[in-house]
C-alpha cells in the first residue's frame, strides 16, 4: 500500500512538469465528445434494445405485463444502467488514447527528471503498446457486455465496472510504463511479481472515473501512477535492494 500511495504522490508532482498537464486533459475530452455523440444519437434505440432483450426472458415479460409499476421500475433501472455504463466507456476510450499516444510522451518527460539512472533496454515497442491496449479494451468491452444483465441488481454494475476498469488499467498501462526501460524478461517478471499491487493501483484510478471534473484527468493520471510504480520497481529489481535510494521521496 505504501508503494501505491507513493506512486500516486509522485504522479501528482509530475503534473507540475512542463507539458504533462495537457496530456492529462485532452484524451478524456476527446473520449467524452465521442461518447456524448453516441449517446445523443442512439439513446432511445439502446434503451429499446435492452428492454426487448429483457422482454425475451419469460419471467421478466410476465412481471412487466402484469405490473405497470414493475415495468416502470425495469425501465428506470435500464436507463440508469446505460447512463452508468457510459462513464467506464468514456474512461476506457480515454485510456486507449492515453496508452497509445499520450503516455509515451509523458513517460519520456518523467523518465528524464526522475529515472535518468535507469538504462533504457526497450523491451517494448509502439506497435506492441497499441496491440496490448486494443486487446485490453476489446476484452473489457466483451466482459462488460456479458455482465450487463446483472447490472439490473442495484450496486452490481458499479462493482463490476470498477473491477473491470481496474483490470484494464493493469493490462494497458503495465506494458507502457516499462516499454522503454525494461527488457522483455524484466517486463514479464515485474508485471507478474507486482500483479496484485497493480490491480490495487488500478482500482484507485478507476474510482476517480466517477468523481466529476477529476474524471477528466483519471486515465492519464493512472498511466502516470503506473509509470512511477513500475519504474521504481524496476530500479529496485536491478539494484537488488528492497528499497531504492530515492524510495520514500517525492
Amino acid at each position: 500500500m505504501k508503494d501505491i500511495l507513493l506512486a500516486y504522490a509522485r504522479a501528482v508532482k509530475s503534473l507540475t512538469e512542463r507539458g504533462v498537464l495537457w496530456h492529462l486533459i485532452w484524451p478524456s475530452l476527446v473520449a467524452a465528445v465521442i461518447w456524448l455523440g453516441v449517446g445523443v444519437a442512439f439513446w432511445q434505440p439502446m434503451v429499446d434494445a435492452v428492454m426487448a432483450f429483457i422482454g425475451s426472458w419469460d419471467w421478466a415479460a410476465n412481471q412487466m405485463s402484469t405490473s405497470d409499476l414493475g415495468a416502470a421500475f425495469v425501465l428506470v433501472m435500464v436507463k440508469i444502467s446505460l447512463a452508468v455504463l457510459f462513464l467506464p466507456l468514456v474512461y476506457v476510450t480515454a485510456a486507449l488514447i492515453v496508452a497509445v499516444f499520450a503516455l509515451p510522451m509523458m513517460l519520456e518527460k518523467v523518465a528524464v527528471t526522475r529515472y535518468s539512472d535507469l538504462e533504457m533496454r526497450k523491451g517494448g515497442t509502439v506497435s506492441g503498446s497499441a496491440f496490448n491496449a486494443v486487446v485490453a479494451v476489446v476484452l473489457f468491452i466483451l466482459a462488460m457486455l456479458v455482465s450487463l444483465p446483472f447490472w439490473l441488481i442495484p450496486g452490481v454494475g458499479l462493482v463490476v465496472s470498477l473491477m473491470l476498469t481496474a483490470w484494464m488499467n493493469k493490462k494497458a498501462f503495465g506494458y507502457d510504463a516499462l516499454m522503454l526501460h525494461a527488457d522483455k524478461g524484466e517486463m514479464t517478471r515485474l508485471r507478474s511479481r507486482h500483479s496484485g499491487a497493480m490491480l490495487g493501483l488500478g482500482v484507485g484510478c478507476a474510482l476517480l472515473a466517477y468523481v466529476p471534473i477529476v474524471n477528466l484527468f483519471a486515465p492519464a493520471f493512472c498511466g502516470l501512477a503506473f509509470v512511477h510504480y513500475l519504474l521504481e520497481a524496476l530500479r529496485r529489481d536491478r539494484t537488488g535492494n528492497l528499497s531504492s535510494p530515492n524510495h520514500g521521496t517525492y
